[in-house]
């Protein structure tokens, strides 16, 4: 089982590997902390990142527009977020 305290890690991680402009898929993170499941940890991942983004550390969009990771229908995407 992997924690929320990993999920969070993971997200940043991801993210800080990659130049600032850039963004991460939540499959990204559910993929390498995951094993052929990783497909579960989905919601979780996507939890983890509306968790970082109430104080600014990632934001959660799609296409252009900035989205609540939990809620969002559809694919969304990570990126740097004004408190990174």
């Amino acid at each position: 089982m992997v924690s929320v305290e990993e999920l969070r890690r993971g997200v940043v991680d991801k993210l800080a590997a990659r130049a600032p402009e850039t963004s991460i898929c939540p499959s990204d993170v559910a993929r390498e902390l995951g094993d052929e499941n990783w497909r579960e940890l989905m919601p979780a991942v996507r939890a983890a990142a509306a968790h970082l983004a109430e104080d600014g550390t990632v934001v959660a969009t799609q296409g252009d527009d900035v989205v609540d990771a939990e809620t969002a229908k559809g694919p969304i995407r990570i990126r740097r977020g004004p408190s990174w």
